[in-house]
């Protein structure tokens, strides 16, 4: 069940990245390069990264010469994450090309590779949650609010793992059928940005 194996590669993502606990710290993906499980890890280090940063904005007394740096940074951190789930669509691409979808196949709402997104996403909030039911400084009321949350994304995240194995299945038995859209951002793009392509002139 692919979604077993991402799940605990996620997690050692996230350990891995708290080590340090630094947005800059470099990355040591432990797996081949021309693995699944590479992208795995390389996803969820790229969504760990991330998910600080988005903190470190949000800071009310941020600077705003530092809160557009930091914006600017996740603009690409986020680009440089659909890329990665691109990567890992064309690895099920390349999986599935000789399988000859049924003559009442379905297409899915979403790709495996951003079903596999939300996974990972749901494996920091998990980790976070998981963090404020520990913490010495605040009230009970706020352990047990944190536990009844956590509890919740545990059961989504094993409903969403359920959801990413049948899918899975499904197109390797042709039910269903891969079709995949690439990510066509017009915000980053100096040729599709009416700001920026307005600048050049």
């Amino acid at each position: 069940m692919i979604s077993a194996t991402a799940n605990t590669i996620f997690q050692r993502a996230i350990d891995d990245y708290h080590i340090h606990d630094s947005i800059d710290a470099p990355m040591e993906n432990p797996y081949d390069s021309a693995t699944l499980e590479h992208l795995l890890y390389l996803k969820c280090w790229i969504d760990t990264a991330q998910w600080h940063m988005e903190d470190v904005v949000r800071n009310p007394d941020i600077d705003s010469k530092e809160g557009l740096y930091w914006k600017r940074r996740i603009d690409k951190q986020n680009q440089v994450r659909t890329d990665t789930v691109e990567y890992i669509d064309s690895y099920y691409l390349q999986k599935f090309a000789n399988v000859t979808p049924l003559t009442d196949a379905r297409i899915n709402s979403e790709s495996p590779a951003w079903a596999i997104d939300r996974l990972s996403i749901l494996a920091l909030k998990v980790y976070h949650m998981q963090q404020e039911t520990i913490r010495q400084d605040v009230s009970a009321e706020h352990i047990q609010a944190c536990q009844t949350k956590l509890d919740i994304l545990l059961e989504q995240r094993q409903d969403l793992s359920q959801s990413i194995d049948e899918l899975l299945s499904d197109i390797a038995t042709g039910r269903k059928y891969m079709k995949v859209y690439k990510q066509m951002k017009m915000y980053n793009d100096p040729n599709l940005n009416p700001v920026l392509y307005g600048a050049q002139k």
